[in-house]
């Protein structure tokens, strides 16, 4: 199969697209390598994925029609992976233009590419924070989400419209994944695992929002990946060709549980800094997997001890380097 994956040097798109190219497929992966975070981490996931035999790469800003254009027409793609996005929750309250470039214009651009050249799949990601502060757990994907509490939720909410605007009008085969806090080797520097891992093993503080009253559902990266690449393979056979599924782990875990988890992984003990609840941050996050489950006969489920094991590894092995 010929894949298009966009964020290809991002957290989970250089996951996926390694298991991609392992299975023979050939990658044509987009970046635009923003500095969001480190640039370095990014070019260094860049670099695994250029020593495949079978990956191309071509660096593009999606939100550029034409660039959009010319990434599809190298590509010609049978099957379209999108991960490119501008991620987090609080960085929108710092800077929504990026957003709204990133995740909404580039997503337009992306979707009209896909109407000209009829791949037999779009995968995008979405977001468990679309989900906002809904009460009832455990979030399934027939709750209602017309509520984002941040601009980068009611962007991810968009892009679900828009595709089902695709979907309905030009039968384009569309599958949005909301993902629940996806971690483990290679991950983002924004998020929690690498914060406190970096500040625990430096003997800084760590800071505990909502004085560790928060529960999240952690999903290990490699079991987002084997979620996303079935779902890849299996188009929607409905009318419109389009669905929405969570992957997650099904399995919530206390803030404090989980810090206590990662303190044991590496062998430190942190200094934790209590904080009030964030802007935008929600209390618990829960995924309801029974669709997913059916949709592809399978869920994630690697427990949280075994994948933050495996990623305390890879953090104290990669800041060795």
């Amino acid at each position: 199969m010929r894949v298009l994956v966009t964020g290809c040097a991002g957290f989970i798109g250089m996951h996926c697209a390694l298991r991609l190219l392992a299975r023979g497929d050939a990658v044509l992966g987009v970046d635009c390598l923003t500095p969001y975070y480190a640039v370095a981490l990014k070019e260094n996931r860049l670099r695994r994925l250029q020593e495949q035999p079978g990956f191309r790469f071509e660096r593009a800003d999606l939100a550029e029609p034409d660039a959009c254009e010319r990434a599809f027409a190298a590509a010609r793609p049978e099957l379209v992976l999108h991960l490119a996005a501008q991620p987090g929750v609080r960085y929108s309250l710092e800077n929504p233009a990026s957003y709204i470039r990133s995740n909404l214009v580039a997503f337009a651009n992306l979707l009209e590419a896909c109407r000209r050249h009829a791949p037999r799949h779009l995968v995008y990601a979405s977001s468990s924070s679309v989900y906002g502060a809904n009460a009832k757990l455990p979030w399934s994907e027939t709750d209602n989400v017309d509520h984002p509490i941040s601009l980068y939720a009611a962007t991810k909410k968009a892009n679900e419209l828009m595709a089902h605007v695709h979907s309905h009008l030009h039968g384009l085969p569309a599958t949005g994944l909301r993902y629940f806090t996806v971690y483990g080797p290679w991950g983002r520097p924004d998020m929690s695992p690498m914060l406190f891992a970096r500040a625990i093993l430096e003997g800084k503080p760590i800071q505990v929002f909502n004085h560790g009253d928060m529960k999240r559902d952690f999903t290990y990266v490699d079991d987002a990946v084997e979620a996303t690449l079935r779902v890849l393979d299996r188009p929607p056979a409905d009318k419109p060709p389009y669905r929405l599924l969570n992957v997650g782990n099904h399995q919530p875990v206390a803030l404090l549980e989980y810090i206590a988890l990662l303190e044991k992984a590496l062998g430190r003990e942190a200094v934790k800094e209590m904080k009030p609840m964030q802007p935008g941050d929600v209390p618990a996050t829960y995924a309801d997997t029974r669709a997913l489950q059916e949709a592809v006969g399978f869920a994630p489920s690697t427990p949280l001890a075994d994948g933050l094991a495996r990623f305390a590894a890879w953090f104290k092995d990669y800041h060795r380097s």
